[in-house]
């Protein structure tokens, strides 16, 4: 218990540095792009890693669950709007609802886009994030299962309630489909890694010559794919999992390669998503600086 505290006050006093010196030295903005009448930062900030969400292993999850208290998500929340990050995407469930209203009752003011597989009046009702999105598992079993009309049932009832509407998934087909068919929708998020897939399809990927690794799977052509598609359709793009989830990013050179890969396959108007679990480093900071160095400064 003392050593967790001592860890979380560590860390406070490291993001309290980092915002006087931020101060101090007058970060510049990040680059923004316009959807609707929202400017949302290039590099928005996911929340995977603060909720246990590792997708990589039961014990990283359950480290990643005990860091992240409303405290410490509420501090990683501000040292992000310190850096230019002004839009925040997570789910919609009541832990993290919570904290988005914590953070505004301390005087926050990250918009958010929230992901969610159902009810969309009940979420916009409670926290007034600028847009929804149908959640990308679900989207993608609807899919698979030839019921996507489900989740352009959800988009319409979404749209009723004033926010920008949009639908995540896995697989770049699902955008194709939705793109050809012009649901009246604002954006998509796209996972760059196709990490939904069945046994079955990944068998007939790899042509049945390899035995099925343990685990989820992340091959190393999938954001081609991805981005191909991104690049392709009219409507904004955010790309989320652009480092495979933590799988991309054991050293600098590797994470500056995966950013620069995003930003180089994507529209001009699109954004990646990114979450951050910064028990150890300032990770905000750092990735921060990483994409204006990519994009360049601006004031």
């Amino acid at each position: 218990m003392e050593n967790s505290r001592r860890r979380f006050l560590q860390l406070s006093a490291g993001l309290a540095a980092a915002s006087a010196s931020t101060a101090a030295t007058s970060v510049p903005s990040l680059p923004t792009v316009r959807i609707g009448k929202h400017e949302i930062s290039r590099l928005i900030l996911g929340s995977n890693p603060f909720y246990g969400y590792s997708h990589a292993s039961r014990e990283l999850d359950q480290h990643m669950r005990e860091w992240g208290t409303p405290e410490r998500v509420c501090e990683v929340l501000r040292e992000a709007e310190r850096n230019g990050i002004t839009t925040f995407q997570t789910n919609g469930m009541d832990r993290e609802i919570a904290d988005v209203e914590l953070h505004r009752k301390q005087g926050g003011k990250l918009q958010v886009i929230t992901l969610i597989k159902e009810k969309p009046e009940e979420t916009v009702s409670r926290i007034h994030p600028i847009a929804v999105a149908h959640h990308g598992e679900a989207t993608d079993i609807a899919f698979r299962g030839g019921k996507i009309e489900d989740v352009r049932e959800f988009t319409r009832r979404a749209r009723q309630t004033g926010v920008l509407v949009g639908v995540s998934t896995h697989k770049p087909e699902v955008i194709e489909f939705i793109e050809e068919r012009d649901w009246d929708v604002d954006f998509y998020m796209g996972c760059v890694y196709n990490r939904s897939r069945t046994p079955d399809e990944i068998r007939a990927l790899l042509h049945g010559e390899l035995p099925l690794p343990a685990g989820e799977v992340y091959l190393e052509k999938d954001p081609q794919r991805m981005f191909a598609v991104m690049r392709k359709v009219r409507r904004p793009c955010f790309a989320f999992k652009i480092l495979a989830a933590g799988r991309m990013a054991r050293t600098p050179a590797e994470l500056d390669a995966a950013f620069q890969a995003a930003f180089a396959g994507i529209k001009p108007s699109d954004c990646v998503i990114v979450g951050h679990y910064p028990r150890f480093k300032n990770q905000i900071q750092e990735n921060a600086a990483r994409v204006r160095s990519i994009l360049g400064n601006v004031s």
